[in-house]
């Protein structure tokens, strides 16, 4: 009589040990069959969300108590597990006794992300901003990239420039500084005002040395950068320039399994241009329905879906945008969104990050998607949701440190691919791979004051690349991309929307329905294409 359940309770016990709770509904279905086997397949044939809970052992979740009458139940995550012993006390037997008398439970499924550590995902006070705000934020940037730039061997003997003004002529001397005025000289030279917290001072970078010259042309206004040069009267001249960049011995890490990624980004439901036809191809692929054998061995073994922003095309973005939407509200945008990303297996891992055409602030960090907008997002079993931007750990093992994912949406690429010259002659939005090695350059995802919207932070600069990533993944510009930059992946994501009006005026020339696949184990990245 092993496989036999005696009573309610026993049943109740049976899954909640194996991290499932039975709604009270189904308990009442199941009650008169007592066989264990029987009940399992019963389970297994049975999808709906309101009948079974699959708990996270770290995540119980405990019903109503004395002092929350009115809700359904409450979260259990900040008491300990429930332990063998602990299931025999009292609070466990009212534990069994709430789940088995409430008839309006809320049931959720849960999964587990130990295998994702959220590294930095920006949460912020609500309180009034002031100018001083804005002086505290740029302090903190500074404080952060000299702290960088001083672990450089080239700034041994490095001072502040109220110093560097009591020098004689032509003594070597090195500074770190933020650039507040870039001109050219009537002789083309480029001349510098680079500021620290004690003072500024001009720097000459001549043209006769072209290497550093020409690096110098992509410099932009408040960035921090460090000079090596000679003392003149009133004025440094550049011998060295150095920026924060990447340091040289970064590691290329590689996963001891066998294991993949993928970025997604700019899904754009709700407009008239999404490609639904090319998304239910990838849904039919990341489910193993197509492709040849080594494509579905892929989809098979894809442990994490990155999605960088955009997930609907949203409202008001734009003047005139409601005439290119086919959902015009925007709840019902996420709706359908949500139900799309359903589809896909639930023992992948969604990541989630927001962009500029989400329902919140465009602002940056911008926190989490907003539950009242998102809900249907927040409540897909398998995602975890973070800020833009955000850094996550995903893949550590006993014997691995797993891999450093730097998830920025992008909405900084406009300004960056229109001033910075060597972008700009380069491919412009066709080559994010430059746009990406230029930030990973200057440790900022938007240095200069007027190149993105921004909330300003008094403690740090969320927008200060402080931990160099093993991948730096983005979107935003439409068009997939796949480089290395010091050992730092770069990858931009495609997008799920046919080329837009705004992208005609403008003369963008989007890639659609590419999906860039990271093997983790050999760090090597394809692209599958499912549209044309």
């Amino acid at each position: 009589m092993e496989n036999n359940f005696n009573n309610q309770e026993e049943i109740v016990d049976f899954f909640l040990r194996k991290n499932i709770l039975l709604s009270p509904n189904f308990i009442d279905k199941i009650i008169n069959n007592k066989n264990k086997e029987e009940i399992s397949n019963l389970i297994l044939k049975n999808t709906n969300e309101n009948e079974f809970l699959f708990l996270n052992s770290d995540s119980y979740k405990i019903l109503n108590d004395e002092n929350k009458k009115e809700t359904n139940w409450v979260e259990f995550e900040r008491l300990k597990v429930l332990s063998e012993k602990e299931r025999n006390d009292s609070l466990y037997k009212k534990f069994v006794d709430t789940f088995i008398e409430n008839k309006n439970i809320k049931i959720q499924e849960k999964h587990d992300f130990s295998d994702i550590k959220i590294i930095f995902s920006y949460k912020e006070e609500s309180k009034k901003r002031d100018i001083q705000d804005f002086v505290s934020l740029f302090n903190a940037r500074y404080k952060s990239i000299e702290g960088i730039l001083k672990n450089r061997q080239e700034f041994q003997n490095l001072m502040s420039i109220n110093r560097i003004k009591n020098k004689k002529e032509k003594d070597t001397i090195s500074l770190i500084g933020m650039v507040i005025e870039k001109n050219y000289t009537k002789n083309s030279n480029l001349l510098l005002t680079l500021e620290d917290q004690t003072g500024s001072v001009n720097v000459l970078i001549n043209k006769n040395k072209p290497d550093i010259y020409n690096a110098a042309k992509d410099i932009v206004l408040d960035e921090v950068i460090g000079i090596i040069g000679v003392s003149g009267q009133n004025i440094v001249f550049t011998n060295n320039l150095i920026f924060p960049d990447i340091p040289l011995n970064k590691e290329l890490k590689k996963a001891p399994y066998e294991g993949y990624a993928i970025c997604l980004s700019d899904i754009h439901y709700g407009s008239n241009n999404f490609l639904e036809q090319d998304f239910n191809k990838f849904i039919e692929w990341i489910n193993q329905k197509t492709g040849n054998e080594k494509q579905r061995n892929i989809a098979k073994n894809v442990k994490y879906i990155f999605i960088i922003g955009d997930l609907v095309d949203g409202v008001g973005i734009y003047p005139g945008q409601e005439t290119e939407l086919v959902v015009k509200d925007i709840y019902e945008q996420y709706k359908g969104c949500a139900e799309f990303l359903k589809k896909i297996p639930e023992n992948i891992k969604i990541i989630i990050c927001p962009g500029n055409h989400d329902a919140m602030r465009i602002a940056e960090p911008q926190p989490v998607l907003y539950k009242d907008f998102a809900k249907p997002i927040w409540d897909l079993p398998n995602t975890i949701l973070v800020s833009n931007p955000s850094v996550v750990n995903i893949g550590a093992t006993n014997d691995f440190p797993g891999f450093d994912v730097l998830l920025y949406h992008g909405y900084s690429f406009d300004y960056y691919m229109a001033n910075v010259e060597s972008i700009r002659n380069n491919g412009g939005y066709d080559r994010a791979d430059l746009m990406m090695k230029f930030l990973l350059q200057k440790r900022h995802l938007a240095p200069t004051h007027t190149s993105t919207l921004y909330i300003p932070d008094v403690k740090i600069d969320p927008l200060v690349i402080n931990k160099v990533p093993d991948f730096f993944l983005t979107g935003h510009i439409h068009k997939t991309s796949v480089a290395n930059y010091k050992n730092v992946t770069m990858i931009c994501g495609s997008c799920w929307q046919s080329k837009t009006s705004f992208q005609e005026k403008v003369g963008h020339h989007p890639e659609p329905s590419r999906v860039p696949i990271i093997n983790l184990q050999t760090r090597d990245v394809k692209i599958l294409k499912f549209g044309n």
